[in-house]
């Protein structure tokens, strides 16, 4: 066999291994990928008071397994809503509990796949300070709320970087705490 047939069989072959790897590449859909944004925080009860007595409210939500998973309650930023103001507005819905935004925790991005498409999710969490209301569990994405101890956290979050975000609470607290408390009003 010459130089010239060889190359052209090794020609033809690989362009036979290319049209036979072609439909396996058509099977696989690309997905389209999104970007979706959130806000959410980590509202506490008793900021001001005795660390020990400090909890914080959390949502529990069943994943597909029927595991309860506890997390940090959050939802997705409305048109015209800014992160602060939709943290507020996700932590009464899922909770019941209303907070004030005092400090920003930090964001969170990570990938997931559903329902066809690839989404890069971006949450904006938020310490907030309870300012009333009682537990519910009424929204339809929440499983359970309860108040949890912040020393609690560690072990009930099941998520690290919501683990993460809960140390820097704990932070942020013990430095407000430790700062000379401002009263207003007095003179």
């Amino acid at each position: 066999m010459s130089a010239a047939e060889r190359a052209n069989r090794n020609r033809r072959s690989s362009r036979r291994r290319g049209t036979t790897a072609d439909p396996v590449k058509s099977k696989t859909p690309h997905l389209r990928t999104v970007r979706e944004t959130s806000a959410g925080g980590l509202v506490v009860d008793g900021l001001g008071g005795p660390e020990d007595k400090l909890c914080a409210a959390l949502i529990g939500r069943t994943d597909r397994r029927g595991r309860l998973l506890w997390s940090l309650p959050k939802g997705h930023i409305e048109q015209g809503e800014t992160a602060e103001q939709t943290a507020m507005r996700e932590v009464a819905e899922e909770t019941g509990i209303r907070g004030s935004v005092v400090a920003s925790l930090g964001s969170i991005d990570y990938w997931f796949v559903t329902e066809g498409r690839r989404v890069h999710k971006t949450v904006h969490h938020y310490l907030m300070r309870s300012l009333g209301g009682e537990l519910s569990d009424a929204d339809i994405e929440v499983t359970e709320v309860a108040w949890v101890p912040l020393s609690e956290l560690d072990s009930r979050l099941a998520y690290a970087d919501e683990r993460k975000l809960a140390e820097i609470a704990g932070q942020l607290i013990a430095e407000m705490g430790a700062a000379p408390v401002r009263e207003t009003g007095a003179e």
